[in-house]
């Protein structure tokens, strides 16, 4: 029998000798012991805090996604023994991988993710604003790294998802964490953590384990911290309400289970493959953990005419569900995670048959393969009908957290939009059609009350993830019922670790703060181009002032024949009645590329290549005669760590450098006034941000 170590202050406890027992869910034999007796939990926060921030929060986002990243890959080469210690949860191989790979494939993503964020230690968010009419004095937003701990409380069903899905958003964001699984399942949490800490990829401090009990750890907590639960929303909302995080004003996030629905459109027939698609879509969120998921699918909301053809395709789909040891051959749904999970879905089914009926499944009569169904947490799928649910309503209150799921019929789209909002909230609803407007209805009638729509059709059907899948970029949670949070979601999770602070200023000042050039701010001039300058050498804010060019008739025609763009404002005069233009007027296309061959340098050099325009805006109108010159400022610099390989197979070492290109009206005023247009000498008449690739002095 194991004992659970906690690790706590840069040290492993081991819990007390009468710690809780853990059982394997298979074998039904206590499998592990855990405690948290004798933890200081002040002492773990105040060691986050003091120790684990400092060391991540003087990391760049880009040094803090490849730390991600060799994390990601360290775990990827242990997953085998995760696997051996997964067996225990009741878990299948394909179970277990969506915990254990998903897992880590969260790390992965969150490790690419570095490439959206500055190589600094902070991040800006957002457009600049303008608050003067001459520009001297402009605002943007600023996020830094919280000075608090992260303390993650975790549900039983995902042990190793469950964490690293979380860390890995906060320590992105450059926060420490406190992770707190549940007990039933902590023992290959704590599996994880010992290949986490043994790597010695993170900084010391910047990960903590609680296998036992966290009571009293929220007595703790102070306003830079943040806490997120998942698990029941009965337990949520009791966290929630702890004064501590009332008074400290502490960010609190919660992902509750849910009363998730699965709808299938009135188009679809049992001729459509997009009737199996459903089929086999619920099955699996029925059958998936043995139905132990906060997104598995709990009502199945069918067209009242297809009810009978749903029941006996699902029901057929089900038979071949072969339950139990999930090492042996052919098995392919396990246990639940214990027998205590196993009494509490029994309670619940018992309260749902008061008020429906079971059509599949039963508690008595099901066969289970390579284990002992009685000493083991196994249970069959269990499938009810309610033929009223507008009037019996428990099927929209209660959940029993296993293999547990309603079919209910409905008339009209309008009636499923409502069964599927009488969950209260929900993490994820789907709905299975072929028709966009039925499946344009549902999602815009039901996206209040769900955190996710998956619309699922034959086109999609074959790389789907699935109605059950969270994906790191996009966001998970739900209103309602489901906790009203949001976790993941790509830079918006990261942006929770992060305090976001209004800065005013004149654009030279916001500059030098977010070392990101702000039009309007004072430029470095330099005696060299900056395209003859390695990447280290160039500075934010230095700008080339290029020639100018007079823009002719000529021009707007050999464009418009080489572009083959002759639209009718640049070559037909007489068709511009009625419009804001005085005369033919030059393609903006045209400009920008002018503008490129003004600010070029066109000998070999540190550029290697333009990749990208990120933003371009055409703000005047430029007509034949005017002038227009290009002030061309290195705008921020990006760290990247993939060398681009030349043709003749070498690596190089490069960075992304974005710059500004500000085109100018150099008009004189006498040519302006000539064509009766505004005058605007000196103004910006089109803008854009380009991306280049430059060579790093620096090879080695």
């Amino acid at each position: 029998m194991n004992k659970l170590y906690n690790y706590a202050c840069g040290q492993w406890v081991a819990g007390a000798e009468n710690g809780q027992e853990l059982f394997n869910a298979i074998t039904g034999d206590v499998f592990a012991t855990t405690s948290s007796k004798g933890l200081d939990f002040a002492k773990m926060c105040e060691y986050a805090r003091n120790v684990g921030g400092p060391k991540l929060r003087k990391m760049t986002f880009q040094q803090r996604g490849l730390m991600l990243k060799a994390l990601a890959m360290h775990l990827l080469s242990k997953k085998e023994d995760f696997y051996k210690v997964s067996w225990a949860t009741g878990a299948t191989r394909v179970d277990s991988w969506v915990d254990i790979e998903g897992g880590i494939g969260n790390l992965f993503a969150y490790a690419s993710l570095r490439r959206q964020f500055p190589n600094e230690t902070y991040c800006y968010d957002g457009d600049v604003a303008r608050l003067s009419k001459n520009n001297t004095f402009i605002g943007h937003h600023i996020c830094v790294p919280k000075e608090g701990v992260a303390i993650h409380i975790n549900a039983f069903n995902f042990p190793v998802w469950g964490m690293l899905e979380k860390v890995a958003v906060n320590w992105l964001a450059g926060v420490p964490a406190i992770v707190k699984p549940a007990a039933l399942t902590s023992f290959l949490t704590e599996a994880v953590v010992k290949e986490i800490i043994a790597s010695k990829i993170l900084p010391e401090g910047a990960l903590q384990l609680i296998c036992g009990s966290a009571n009293g750890i929220l007595d703790h907590v102070q306003s830079q911290d943040v806490i997120t639960f998942t698990g029941s929303a009965s337990t949520g909302k009791m966290l929630k309400a702890h004064p501590r995080l009332l008074e400290e004003a502490v960010h609190f996030n919660m992902e509750a289970d849910s009363l998730n629905c699965c709808v299938l459109g009135t188009d679809v027939t049992t001729a459509m493959p997009e009737f199996d698609i459903f089929i086999k879509e619920v099955a699996r969120e029925i059958t998936t953990k043995a139905g132990q998921k906060c997104t598995a699918v709990r009502r199945i909301i069918v067209p009242e005419n297809m009810v009978e053809d749903v029941q006996i395709a699902l029901g057929k789909r089900l038979a071949q569900n072969v339950i139990g040891d999930p090492n042996v051959e052919g098995v392919r749904m396990g246990s639940l995670a214990g027998k205590s999970q196993l009494i509490e879905v029994k309670e619940k089914v018992e309260l749902l048959s008061k008020t429906q009926k079971i059509i599949i499944g039963s508690f008595e009569n099901f066969e289970v393969k390579g284990a002992d169904k009685n000493k083991g947490a196994f249970m069959p799928p269990i499938i009810f009908y309610n033929d009223s649910p507008f009037k019996n309503t428990d099927c929209h209150n209660i959940e029993a957290f296993g293999p547990v799921s309603t079919i209910m019929p409905y008339k009209t789209m309008d009636d499923a939009i409502q069964l599927s909002k009488m969950g209260k909230g929900s993490l994820v609803s789907s709905i299975i059609t072929a028709d966009a407007k039925i499946a344009r209805m549902y999602t815009l009638g039901a996206a209040c009350m769900h955190g996710r729509i998956l619309v699922l059709n034959a086109e999609c059907a074959k790389e789907s993830t699935g109605h059950g899948s969270p994906m790191p970029m996009l966001v998970h949670g739900g209103p309602g019922r489901a906790g009203g949070g949001e976790e993941m979601g790509g830079k918006r999770g990261v942006f929770h670790y992060l305090q976001r602070t209004a800065i005013q200023g004149s654009p030279t000042m916001i500059t030098a703060i977010l070392n990101s050039y702000q039009v309007g701010a004072k430029q470095i001039i330099k005696d060299v181009h900056p395209f003859r300058q390695y990447f280290e050498d160039l500075d934010v804010g230095e700008t080339t002032i290029t020639p100018t060019h007079t823009v002719s008739e000529e021009d707007i025609v050999n464009f418009a024949n080489i572009s083959g763009d002759k639209f009718y404002a640049h070559l037909q005069p007489e068709s511009l009645d009625g419009t804001i233009f005085k005369r033919t007027v030059a393609h903006g296309y045209f400009i920008l590329s002018k503008a490129a061959g003004l600010f070029v340098d066109p000998p070999k050099g540190p550029v290697l290549l333009n990749y990208g325009i990120d933003e371009c805006r055409f703000t005047k109108p430029i007509y034949p005669g005017m002038t227009i010159g290009v002030k061309f400022t290195c705008k921020e610099k990006i760290e990247n760590d993939k060398p681009l390989t030349a043709a003749n197979g070498t690596e190089v070492k490069v960075g992304i450098v974005k710059w500004v290109v500000d085109i100018y009206d150099a008009s004189a005023m006498n040519i302006l006034e000539k064509y009766d247009a505004v005058d605007q000498a000196g103004q910006t008449v089109g803008i854009a941000t380009i991306l280049t690739m430059v060579k790093k002095r620096n090879q080695d």
